[in-house]
């Protein structure tokens, strides 16, 4: 039974919509879509139809032959028009992965050393696929990039049959085109959404005109309980996953028949399947409208979605006399359906890394109180979190070891109704294993709850934590420390708080070490590669600590308990070196910003070196000597580059085995460094303080 026209058997996608420059259904050209002439390039098929890059023909184009050559990884870099949309627009791209591969959409800027991913699968298909992409506005011009990359086995490739951009979000659809704007039926074996209208009847379905014509001609979304079987039998109509957050007014048009044998809601979905209710149908919901059997009913409902999710149409029917329900002319605007509406919540008022102080948070006056703290790094404290030379917080338990004396550090207010993931760094010294030493509670009218708590012994350094909690009331989290007896207690430290909305696992997804030029190394080296002509050894991939003695840190910089990248002395001759390359980088106007986070600490350190590797030679643009700190510091850089470039980062063994190095937690943007003195291609200095 097919329940939609499927785009792979259309022709042509019959656009009723506007269509925008960048648009192209490669018939017999690609549109004014080039191929990167420093990449493998995309062939448009000889018959028109398609552009793709294959594997096996772009090793045979290099001149590889034989089974026992290697196939390389090819990538080929599709690039668009340059496009300057003022409004909001919606990308429809229609594709197909063979045997294995990647296809990545990316946004490139001028003055931008990277391209801004914003879409990615590696699915393989035997059909073709639609896949939607929400263009957000711009106000500088931009070009799209397809960047495709063909798996290493025989026959792999990647094809992009029709690029289509329209204006509005990717939401919005009125289902008068054959690919439904990316809605799609989550098939039930006895009840589904079918395309209705379209001058067609189906027997014992009185179908109506629908919406956007009001007429038989245009096309809407039904489903009919007449093959229901079981009790509750669920149709679902799924819209495109948003890719960027939203927040405004979700509108549509439904109408339901006499029957009343159903549960029609709306929900949205996040990557995690989670649902939340937006809407249902029934008298309590429809304070502004009145839903009349047999036509159509508007519904506007406000939408907030911080991260990635779908909107559902459901209805259930509980037998086969549960009747029919249609819908039509979804849209989205970025305001609120009404003025009362409360605005979205900027959840980053709870964010601080007490640098300035203590931001929005203020302490219980009723119990004992944190202190705001600077500590030079040796060998008894580490350093803050945020720079290794900062301000943190400090909880000193063992002074007052009375639970009636804790420390409470309060948050802002948060809204009610919410889901929010907290995130914060803390560090134990001194205390035996327990489950109050440090704890995060809510605070609300109907009291406080324990949301988190620390058991675990305590290891000395900064250790990452998320915790994710709903709200039904107004809230404030609440940062505890206390302990029960003298001899357990010791000192709490708290730095980089920060709350984001939605569920830790999904918004973990949207974190800087995704972005190109980000990388903490929990996952590999992120594009980043060992220099494999230059140096005499690698960078070593590690956690935990360092196996000499009184070198090296003791856990990674971004959990604690993760990944890092570290020269291991003991192993190389003195005056050896590792070197490490970002990919090649392009030419930029403005400045760039480079942060990172360092780790020399042993008596023999040698040199920590970041350069600038361009044609013609390497430029050095910040560099460190000896013992540095037992803290993780963090080291800042601007530059300004008009060729490409590349950013290398060298470590060089000192005289002794206790000479080691880590680097952590890389991130290059385009912009000023805050507080950072900008270096020129054309000065000499090898140092920036």
């Amino acid at each position: 039974m097919l329940v939609f026209y499927l785009l792979a058997l259309a022709a042509t996608v019959q656009a009723h919509s506007q269509l925008l420059p960048g648009s192209c259904s490669f018939e017999s050209d690609t549109c004014g879509y080039t191929s990167d002439a420093d990449f493998t390039s995309w062939i448009l098929h000889k018959d028109g139809r398609f552009v793709a890059v294959d594997g096996v023909a772009a090793d045979s184009q290099s001149g590889e032959t034989g089974d026992l050559q290697p196939q390389k990884e090819v990538t080929g870099h599709l690039l668009s028009p340059t496009l300057d949309y003022s409004d909001w627009s919606c990308l429809r791209l229609v594709y197909q992965i063979t045997g294995s591969g990647s296809l990545e959409v990316l946004q490139r800027t001028e003055g931008e050393s990277f391209d801004r991913p914003l879409w990615s699968s590696q699915a393989p298909s035997d059909s073709w696929v639609i896949s939607s992409v929400d263009l957000q506005n711009s106000t500088e011009p931009y070009e799209l990039v397809l960047e495709g990359k063909p798996g290493r086995s025989a026959g792999s490739s990647v094809a992009v049959f029709e690029i289509h951009i329209t204006p509005g979000y990717c939401l919005e659809c009125d289902f008068e085109e054959s690919h439904l704007c990316g809605y799609s039926n989550q098939w039930n074996a006895n009840v589904n959404w079918f395309v209705g209208g379209g001058g067609t009847q189906l027997l014992r379905n009185n179908i109506p005109d629908d919406h956007t014509y009001n007429n038989k001609t245009g096309h809407l979304m039904y489903v009919d309980s007449v093959y229901a079987k079981t009790f509750k039998e669920v149709a679902k109509l799924v819209s495109p996953m948003t890719l960027v957050p939203l927040s405004g007014c979700l509108s549509f048009q439904y109408q339901r028949s006499e029957e009343r044998g159903n549960l029609f809601s709306v929900y949205t979905r996040d990557r995690l399947g989670q649902y939340q209710e937006l809407w249902r149908a029934g008298a309590e919901n429809q304070s502004d409208w009145t839903e009349r059997p047999g036509q159509w009913t508007p519904v506007q409902v406000d939408l907030k979605a911080p991260y990635s999710v779908q909107v559902v149409f459901e209805v259930a029917f509980n037998s086969p006399s549960g009747g029919r329900v249609a819908v039509d002319d979804v849209s989205f605007s970025p305001q609120f359906c009404s003025t009362d509406s409360e605005p979205t919540f900027d959840p980053s008022i709870a964010n601080c890394d007490f640098e300035s102080g203590f931001c929005q948070y203020r302490q219980d006056p009723a119990g004992s109180q944190w202190s705001r703290v600077t500590v030079q790094p040796n060998l008894f404290r580490i350093g803050d979190h945020t720079t290794g030379t900062g301000s943190f917080l400090l909880a000193q338990s063992q002074l007052k070891p009375n639970s009636d004396h804790a420390y409470r550090l309060v948050s802002p207010t948060l809204p009610a109704s919410a889901k929010f993931c907290l995130r914060f760094y803390f560090s134990l010294k001194g205390f035996e294993q327990m489950d109050n030493t440090l704890t995060v509670q809510l605070q609300h009218s109907g009291g406080r709850e324990k949301i988190w708590s620390q058991g675990e012994k305590s290891r000395g350094i900064w250790m990452a934590t998320e915790v994710t909690f709903h709200t039904s009331k107004p809230t404030q989290v609440v940062f505890v420390s206390s302990c029960s007896s003298l001899w357990d207690c010791g000192s709490v430290a708290l730095d980089d708080i920060s709350l984001s909305q939605g569920d830790c696992e999904l918004t973990e997804a949207s974190l800087a070490s995704s972005l190109p030029g980000h990388c903490d190394f929990e996952g590999g080296l992120c594009g980043f590669s060992q220099d494999k002509h230059s140096d005499s050894s690698d960078w070593e991939r590690r956690r935990g600590p360092t196996p000499t003695s009184y070198t090296g840190p003791t856990g990674d910089h971004t959990t604690g308990l993760g990944h890092y990248l570290h020269l291991e002395a003991s192993a190389m001759l003195p005056g050896q070196n590792v070197r490490l390359l970002s990919r090649p980088l392009r030419a930029s106007r403005g400045p760039q910003c480079l942060h990172f986070y360092y780790n020399m600490y042993g008596s023999g350190s040698g040199h920590l070196r970041v350069l600038l590797g361009r044609v013609g030679g390497e430029l050095v643009l910040w560099q460190r000597s000896g013992e540095q700190s037992i803290a993780w510091l963090r080291g800042s850089v601007e530059f300004q580059c008009d060729s490409q470039h590349q950013i290398v980062f060298e470590a060089i063994r000192g005289s002794s085995v206790r000479s080691d190095i880590a680097i952590d937690d890389i991130i290059l943007e385009g912009g000023h460094c805050p507080d950072v003195e900008t270096r020129s291609l054309a000065e000499t200095s090898n140092h920036i303080q």
